[in-house]
């Protein structure tokens, strides 16, 4: 039942968001990757450095000794959906490094059901069809060391692409920018996300969009503006790493995630709003891991009026082996609300094992 709605509810958003600039505009590149860093919380833009950096900070994969490569797979809103993620990266010298990295985030075999009824007014299952709607997004990045000792930056240009079957599909591209600043066992980090707001340009097949124009009365009654733009967003990152008698480790981070917008994240204003994060991961001989953070803090207004914070804690465990890590994460996967929490599971390998 959920599937048969799905195509009223995509252009529903379409028209109701029909601004060039959408609060939530290619939010699928927000979820995150990597069950490490989700089971954290998210919070790892100082200290991220390996594949997956070209999705957290690019600057981080100045860090990768030779080449990795990372896979992730999710299920998302009780398995309707899918999220995948692959990411490759290489080091070019000791001074630079560089990184492609692709996420799929779909719905498969929804029912097509808008041709359910003929021209006489009869239902006919046999006019259902199947269709798919996906988001894809393919990034290119670049890090190179600054002549500041301890600095580093990293670039990200993005190619977006969304499908939704055969009624509507759409082109977009932007740019992330990174800086890490390492200095004993501290790390700071800023990421910043579509800096030049990434721009989507949508075709819709005018054709396919009059089946369904007079589907509920009021509603698709014009057809959705073709443009929409992303606003930049920012991630302010610290941590720290403590060792006790050479076999355990304790990483410390804390996020600061910043939309420039008002939200209902805990620290809003019309300037900007502030989400934070905190993550710890302890370890034990570079072998085993531990991990848990806490998030999304968020004021939900409550039926008296009053407004209640809530949060979302994560916990997650690793383990590594001669170059390959596999970790586990339990989180409300990009989720704002309560809601089920999701297993997800990633593999990240150091390709230089099988020289």
């Amino acid at each position: 039942m959920k599937k048969t709605i799905a195509i009223l509810l995509l252009f529903t958003s379409l028209i109701t968001h029909a601004q060039a600039v959408r609060k939530y505009s290619n939010e699928f590149m927000n979820i995150g990757v990597d069950a490490a860093a989700l089971g954290m919380s998210n919070a790892v833009t100082a200290f991220t450095g390996d594949v997956n950096s070209g999705y957290w900070n690019p600057a981080g994969l100045l860090k990768i000794e030779d080449s990795e490569a990372s896979l992730m797979h999710a299920s998302y809103f009780a398995n309707i959906a899918q999220y995948d993620y692959a990411a490759y990266a290489k080091n070019i010298d000791d001074r630079s490094a560089w990184g492609v990295s692709l996420i799929r985030f779909g719905v498969d075999d929804i029912l097509n059901t808008t041709q359910l009824i003929d021209s006489e007014g009869n239902i006919d299952y046999n006019r259902i069809s199947l269709f798919s709607t996906a988001d894809y997004g393919l990034t290119f990045s670049y890090a190179r060391k600054m002549k500041l000792e301890g600095f580093q930056y990293g670039i990200n240009a993005k190619v977006i692409r969304r499908i939704i079957g055969d009624f509507a599909n759409s082109w977009g591209f932007g740019f992330d920018a990174g800086l890490q600043f390492d200095r004993n066992d501290w790390h700071f980090g800023l990421m910043l996300r579509d800096i030049t707001t990434t721009y989507n340009v949508w075709a819709i097949d005018e054709d396919k969009f009059e089946a369904i124009q007079g589907a509920v009365e009021g509603q698709n009654q014009e057809l959705p503006e073709s443009t929409e733009i992303t606003l930049p967003k920012a991630q302010l990152g610290i941590a720290k790493k403590f060792e006790f008698h050479y076999d355990y480790t304790l990483l410390a981070a804390v996020n600061l995630n910043m939309q420039f917008a008002r939200t209902n994240d805990i620290i809003s204003t019309d300037a900007v709003s502030i989400d934070p994060a905190i993550g710890f991961e302890f370890g034990y001989t570079d072998l085993v891991f531990l991990r848990a953070g806490v998030g999304n803090f968020q004021n939900v207004a409550q039926i008296d009026g009053s407004t209640k914070v809530n949060f979302q804690p994560n916990i997650g465990l690793g383990f590594k082996y001669k170059g390959i890590q596999v970790d586990y994460a339990l989180t409300d996967l990009g989720d704002q609300s309560a809601a089920l929490y999701s297993n997800i599971f990633s593999v990240k390998v150091d390709l230089s094992i099988f020289r």
